[in-house]
């Protein structure tokens, strides 16, 4: 029985949560939101109220992290801050809440730092992505994960894994929601690089049975249809308007490989969710 906390108990950290307590694991869960301690305590999850700003961060951190072996970071950057972080330029304020919470690593029990990352931190590269490939990132959010990644590999106090997510889907949660009835959509031939939210969490049970630490891993579904092929048929499964996407051919043909994935850790990816 090993005692995780998991900053970030939201559409993945909690279920993610939930999982790992019905596997006999203990669990220190965070919110920022006052409302949902009630939900973290119904599912058998030691609450705390965790808040990381760019200037500051809760000093129910200590507690949170303490005694537990293992840190699971699942928060997003997030590329609008409150008026008090106004001074710091969004593009470093998830960096600065990262730089923040490191010293209170170090100082508490935790030696391993899983750190839900993403696939944004490469380019639009039209080859195929692997764990060797040069991070090349253009958007915001994909710099920000970038230096947060290096912040916590560079540290000695503890062993980091990275763990790049693709588009995440899930029972709840579908793109082809927000696509239906869409017009003049670019890239039909774009292939998808998807992951279901059942793969993530196992994956990141993997890699903690597997003691998988100081790793770059992306995660990915390996089955890559055309856009246009994938939400079309998606949305006739959930009986919706199919979107419509412009005749041209697509400048990206970017393919994330998850073999890593299915090779170090010997997983296999469940294609019925996809």
């Amino acid at each position: 029985m090993t005692q995780i906390s998991i900053l970030g108990c939201g559409w993945l950290g909690l279920p993610l949560a939930k999982k790992l307590i019905a596997k006999g694991h203990l669990v220190n869960g965070s919110t920022t939101s006052d409302s949902k301690i009630s939900i973290l305590k119904e599912s058998g999850i030691n609450p705390f109220l965790v808040a990381l700003e760019s200037g500051s961060v809760s000093d129910s951190t200590t507690d949170f992290l303490n005694e537990s072996e293992i840190l699971i970071i699942d928060i997003p950057p997030k590329l609008r801050e409150n008026k008090s972080d106004a001074s710091i330029s969004s593009e470093m304020a998830f960096v600065r809440k990262i730089e923040n919470l490191i010293p209170f690593i170090k100082k508490s029990t935790v030696k391993k730092v899983l750190f839900v990352s993403s696939t944004a931190v490469y380019g639009n590269d039209n080859t195929t992505i692997t764990e060797e490939t040069l991070p090349n990132p253009e958007t915001e959010s994909g710099k920000q994960l970038l230096l947060a990644e290096a912040l916590l590999q560079k540290n000695q106090n503890f062993a980091t894994t990275i763990l790049r997510f693709g588009g995440l889907i899930g029972k709840d949660r579908h793109p082809v929601k927000f696509l239906a009835g869409k017009e003049n959509l670019e890239n039909p031939d774009a292939p998808v690089n998807l992951i279901h939210q059942n793969d993530c969490i196992g994956i990141i049970e993997a890699i903690l049975n597997q003691s998988k630490w100081n790793e770059v891993f992306n995660a990915v579904a390996p089955f890559h249809p055309t856009r246009e092929e994938y939400y079309t048929q998606k949305a006739k499964e959930h009986n919706l308007i199919p979107p419509k996407f412009k005749a041209e051919k697509s400048k990206i043909q970017k393919i994330i490989s998850s073999e890593k994935i299915e090779l170090v850790l010997n997983y296999s990816f469940t294609p019925e969710d996809y």
